[in-house]
């Protein structure tokens, strides 16, 4: 797509009746932001939560956006929840429709600060308007030159300087967002078992690696990634999010006529998304839009309908696990705690 413009028009050739409409949904994965001049501020995320799924609130996810340009080099991840807490208020209006919009902030600092995070922290908490609930780093590093480096060497989440930062989290009764490769799943173990009381939140499914070296060799990574699933599933203060899986397609989503539809989306994640659901249970495991991102492939209500049919075969119950009731409690949104 050349422009956002032609993206949208793009997007708009898919039109699907929306699946269970009623179904409470809490979105737990967004982003906000202006990049590549196309915004994705709250009235681009309120005509999508518009789109006819029932989303009752949503978590906004950290992305290094609207960092303080002045001040102390630590404090300036603290302008993103700033910024966010301002959405939020604004939604809170209810001029932005009925969600919840930013009803929790996970927020963005550096953790190598070790122990002085403290400082960083009690100011996020104190910008977010008692929103703030968790903060994500993300540390993917994978052998090959060919993948995208997030830190400059493996088992960060290992290094003293992170595991004192994680303590003063800890302390605070603040949950942890990882986001890594599937190869480094060990460490979201071995972190879990150093602070048993920390909920600890594993994004998009671990995220295994299909592309570069290891885009030919697809059911070895599967295969690896299941093994190391389990191995975090057995740690019961780690929860998943399901999504953000590349949609694999016949001649490429990107080239074809018309965007994917919830089947085609709900074929290419089942194998993932049912070992997650299988290894975590329902009430640690919840469906996650990752917004704008996502938006790349599909519309938002395709992706909601693509979950809904992953989910088709789920009791009630287990069904207000993933689509809200896991979130609540991750992210402690107690208001939307299902009875």
């Amino acid at each position: 797509m050349s422009t956002a413009i032609d993206h949208d028009n793009w997007l708009a050739r898919r039109s699907e009746d929306i699946i269970e409409p009623a179904l409470p949904i809490i979105d737990p994965h967004h982003h906000l932001w202006i990049r590549d001049d196309a915004p994705y501020l709250l009235p681009e995320l309120a005509a999508d939560l518009a789109s006819g799924h029932n989303i009752v609130a949503t978590v906004f996810e950290e992305c290094h956006s609207m960092y303080r340009a002045r001040g102390p080099e630590a404090l300036r991840p603290v302008g993103e929840t700033e910024f966010v807490a301002g959405i939020a208020a604004m939604s809170d209006s209810g001029q932005f429709g009925p969600t919840r919009v930013c009803a929790a902030i996970v927020g963005g600092l550096d953790m190598t600060l070790g122990a002085a995070v403290e400082a960083v922290l009690d100011a996020h908490i104190a910008a977010a308007g008692g929103r703030f609930r968790a903060v994500r780093y993300s540390t993917g590093w994978d052998a090959s030159e060919k993948i995208r480096a997030i830190v400059p060497e493996p088992h960060r989440l290992a290094d003293p300087r992170v595991r004192a930062a994680m303590a003063v989290l800890n302390a605070k009764g603040l949950a942890f967002d990882a986001w890594l490769y599937h190869t480094q799943l060990a460490d979201v173990a071995d972190l879990a078992d150093a602070f048993p009381g920390m909920t600890i939140v594993l994004n998009h499914v671990g995220s295994p690696i299909l592309g570069g070296p290891y885009g030919s060799r697809r059911d070895a990574v599967f295969a690896d990634w299941k093994a190391a699933i389990s191995e975090v599933a057995a740690r019961p203060n780690v929860v998943v999010k399901l999504g953000a899986l590349p949609i694999r397609l016949g001649g490429g989503s990107h080239n074809r006529d018309m965007p994917p539809s919830s089947e085609e989306v709900a074929t290419a994640w089942r194998p993932w998304i049912e070992t997650c659901i299988e290894a975590f249970g329902p009430h640690r495991a919840m469906f996650e839009s990752n917004f704008p991102v996502q938006r790349r492939w599909c519309a938002y209500p395709v992706v909601w309908n693509a979950f809904k049919r992953l989910a088709a075969g789920s009791s009630a119950g287990e069904k207000s696990d993933l689509f809200q009731g896991t979130a609540a409690r991750a992210y402690r949104i107690t208001e939307f705690l299902p009875a």
